[in-house]
């Protein structure tokens, strides 16, 4: 049985103040929500505020994104080996706004996926499909790539240690949000592709939806057989939302 995941992507947001705000006013949710997993990805510059306020509760944290590089002159750019020094769980990589605004093609997030979990941490493999992909029905062809440049480079078998998300980029930040019909068929399909490569790696894996999730749509995506939960952005920066999200994962 898959644990449920629900994760705040909080993107490029946030003060030390609403940082300890937001982190406070999950705990309890958090604590109480004992057959849910839940987490947050602040920017890099708060990870070691996050880590201090979440050393005595059960929320996990992890990076918005990390390098290739370990170490050296590569300025701007942030280690996993850094990230998993601060006691985080997770990374996410291939995320689509890394995608498009930073020209992160299928290679750079294979190679990121790599070093994530070489260096002790869980990476969150994050795919999906654009408007105009979903419209010209290529959806399935579209995660089925991004999937198989990590296989090439990482195994099959390294997805028994990793989290996909998909984030139908056409329903992020816009309020629209597939359907839970429409989320739950691309879940089974990244599900079935999975295996028939491996039926242990496919069973385990957690895959979750992202998209402009809300407290109001949760459950009935939640409900879904292979929606394992969610990455959650603009409504994981305000509390009631982000519990409410969590509520509907229980």
């Amino acid at each position: 049985m898959r644990t449920p995941l629900v994760m705040g992507n909080w993107k490029l947001n946030g003060t030390k103040a609403s940082v300890k705000s937001l982190i406070e006013g999950l705990e309890a949710a958090a604590d109480a929500a004992t057959n849910v997993e839940v987490a947050v990805c602040p920017p890099a510059i708060f990870m070691e505020q996050v880590a201090n306020l979440t050393a005595n509760n059960s929320i996990k944290f992890g990076a918005q994104d990390v390098s290739t590089h370990i170490d050296g002159a590569y300025t701007g750019e942030t280690s996993p080996v850094m990230v998993k020094e601060f006691g985080a769980t997770y990374s996410l990589v291939g995320h689509s706004e890394r995608r498009q605004y930073h020209n992160e093609t299928n290679e750079v997030v294979a190679a990121k996926f790599v070093a994530i979990q070489a260096h002790g941490l869980v990476p969150v493999l994050c795919i999906g499909e654009t408007l105009e992909e979903r419209e010209s029905n290529v959806t399935s062809q579209v995660v089925e790539t991004q999937l198989k440049a990590v296989i090439d480079v990482a195994g099959i078998n390294a997805f028994e240690n990793c989290v996909i998300a998909y984030e139908p980029i056409w329903a992020i930040g816009t309020g629209k949000v597939a359907t839970s019909a429409q989320a739950q068929e691309v879940h089974a399909h990244i599900r079935n592709w999975l295996k028939a490569q491996s039926e242990v790696v496919a069973e385990k894996v957690q895959i979750l939806y992202g998209g402009s999730v809300k407290a109001a749509s949760a459950k009935e995506l939640f409900a879904q057989a292979d929606i394992d939960g969610g990455l959650v952005g603009g409504a994981a920066l305000i509390i009631t939302e982000f519990v409410g999200i969590i509520e509907g994962a229980k």
